[in-house]
Order: structure tokens, then C-alpha cells, then sequence
């Protein structure tokens, strides 16, 4: 039996547990934990892609698995933090256990939290489209699932911290709950956007590593970095739209490159 065949799948199985456990956690309202989670699924998300090249074991049946993994851990358990985020477990105990099922305002909210759930079907189309799309071998065209999903759960951690809460109180203006639906509804709608969106963008594959070739990418690395270290995960949001900028720019420079 050749062991080494299977080591890649495996690592993808593992990206798929994490996000089978990110669900169970995100469910409980859990979303620090959750996020975690997302953190380390996209740990096995490169090492398993990693493993299948070097091992040279690459195969139909582990690019279905990566995608259906990926489906779960980047696709729906995002979908659910960014639904707990916008109060849809909550509304919904309130809606099935309370004698006033008519309420508006109740059914309300519970179809705005249901916004979160355009997320899974965006990405689901993201990793069909990838698996199709022979443009992206050397790029990505939209922005990958593992970088959206890795936006939602910095937001998930912030959220649990009251960050919303305390940029407003810095502000001296009083805090409103429903200051969040004004901030994640149209989040959720632009990252989903974004994940289908005919937008290309950098992807870290160095062919060589001269800083004429490689300028955006090793801004992109070294501001991350720095990012980081100042301000730790509430860097990771910056660090996904500096990505998308800095693609853009590269875009605009290769366009003028080709048309010189």
C-alpha cells in the first residue's frame, strides 16, 4: 500500500474537520474559537496542495475533496460567523419562543442576519469557477475563498472583543446594536461580490525572485508583516484589501507594459 498517495487527502480531511468543528463552535457563539479554526484550516489548505506536488501524487479525486473541504471551512463556516455576527441565532430563540410571531421588527431582523447566508452560495460558485477556469494558474481571478473566509473570522475575534463598540465610545457617541447590520450587511454583500468577481489578483507563486518581477508580492509579504505585528488580527482585514489594491496596481502596470 503506498502510504504517501494518501497524505495530501489527508491534510485535506483536516481542513475539512476544522471546519465541520468551526461550525459545531460558531453555532454555540463561539466565533473566537471558531475563527481559530479558519486559521488553522488554511494551514492544511496549503500544505496539502504543497504535499501533492511534492510528492507528486496529484489527483482528480483530491481536487474534488480540496474543493468540497474548502466548501465547508471557507464557505459555510463563514457564512455562520458572519450570521451569529448579525444576530441570527439569537433573533431566531426569540422568534420560535415567543407568543408573538407576527412581529415585524422580529422577522425583520431574522431576514437581514439571513443576508450571511449569500456567502456559502458565492463561494460555492468561487470554487466551481476555479476548477473551471483555465485563467488561473499563474493568478487568481476573484479574490480566493481562504482570503474571504480569513476576513470573516478576523471580524468573528473583534466582534467578540466589542471592538464596534468601543471605536463608537472613542468617538464619545452612544453605541447602537444596529450600528453592526449597517456595518456587516453591506461587508457581506462586497465580499461575496468579490469572490466572483471578474477581478485579477496576485497570487504568491514566484517564478523568480528578483524585485522587478516580484515588487507587489514582496510589498504585499513585508507590509503584512508589519501589519501584524502592530496590529495582530485586526491587521488581517487591512491586509486582504492591501492585497486587493496592490493587484490592482500591478494590473494597471502590466496593462501599460503590454501596450508600450
Amino acid at each position: 500500500m503506498n502510504i504517501k498517495k494518501h497524505i495530501p487527502n489527508f491534510l485535506t480531511c483536516c481542513n475539512l474537520l476544522c471546519g465541520c468543528l468551526g461550525i459545531i463552535l460558531a453555532s454555540q457563539m463561539q466565533l473566537t474559537s471558531a475563527a481559530y479554526l479558519i486559521f488553522i484550516a488554511c494551514v492544511f489548505d496549503f500544505f496539502d496542495g504543497f504535499a501533492a506536488r511534492a510528492l507528486k501524487v496529484s489527483s482528480p479525486i483530491g481536487k474534488d475533496l480540496d474543493s468540497l473541504a474548502d466548501m465547508v471551512t471557507f464557505g459555510v463556516l463563514p457564512g455562520m460567523i458572519m450570521f451569529q455576527m448579525l444576530g441570527g441565532f439569537y433573533y431566531c430563540s426569540l422568534f420560535f419562543n415567543s407568543a408573538t410571531f407576527d412581529s415585524d421588527k422580529l422577522v425583520g431582523h431574522i431576514a437581514a442576519a439571513s443576508i450571511a447566508l449569500i456567502i456559502p452560495i458565492f463561494s460555492a460558485l468561487r470554487l466551481a469557477k476555479f476548477n473551471n477556469d483555465t485563467r488561473q494558474s499563474d493568478k487568481f481571478i476573484g479574490v480566493p475563498t481562504p482570503a474571504n473566509a480569513l476576513f470573516i473570522a478576523a471580524l468573528g475575534i473583534l466582534f467578540e472583543k466589542d471592538f464596534v463598540a468601543k471605536v463608537v465610545d472613542s468617538f464619545h457617541v452612544a453605541y447602537d446594536p444596529n450600528y453592526l447590520l449597517f456595518i456587516f450587511i453591506p461587508t457581506t454583500i462586497i465580499l461575496s461580490y468579490l469572490l466572483v468577481a471578474e477581478l485579477p489578483l496576485i497570487a504568491l507563486k514566484f517564478k523568480n525572485y528578483s524585485w522587478a518581477d516580484n515588487k507587489m508580492r514582496y510589498i504585499l509579504i513585508i507590509s503584512s508583516l508589519v501589519l501584524l505585528v502592530i496590529l495582530n488580527v485586526a491587521a488581517i482585514p487591512i491586509i486582504i484589501i492591501l492585497y486587493i489594491i496592490l493587484s490592482l496596481i500591478e494590473n494597471k502596470r502590466m496593462s501599460e507594459r503590454s501596450n508600450m
